[in-house]
């Protein structure tokens, strides 16, 4: 049974940091493309940071330069780390891994960033 669990989610003030992390069991992540999502209230859920097994990294702009995605293959996990968060940053965030034609999510940390 594969399974991924976020930690980390928290209320931060605005210009503060967080790091969110996905433990996940029942894959090896060394072979999937990971990535962050989130999704605010009202909205849809979006990309926020993709790592492809290869390394290759890609944000969305409103958080390029402030987010860091990074997996730790020997302990199964990979990170989101938050930096200079704002008010539009707060939203459940989701991990996920993906290898074709497969792709699995974990169940959600909010993050909240108040005004």
């Amino acid at each position: 049974q594969v399974q991924l669990v976020e930690s980390g989610g928290a209320l931060v003030q605005p210009g503060g940091s967080l790091r969110l992390s996905c433990a996940a069991s029942g894959i090896n992540i060394n072979s999937f493309t990971l990535g962050w999502y989130r999704q605010a209230p009202g909205k849809q859920r979006e990309v926020v940071a993709l790592l492809t097994p290869g390394g290759l990294t890609d944000y969305r702009d409103s958080v390029q330069g402030r987010f860091l995605i990074s997996r730790n293959n020997a302990k199964n996990t990979f990170d989101l780390q938050m930096e200079r968060l704002k008010p539009e940053d707060t939203a459940v965030y989701y991990c996920t891994a993906r290898e074709h034609p497969d792709q699995y999510w974990g169940q959600g940390t909010q993050v909240t960033v108040p005004l």
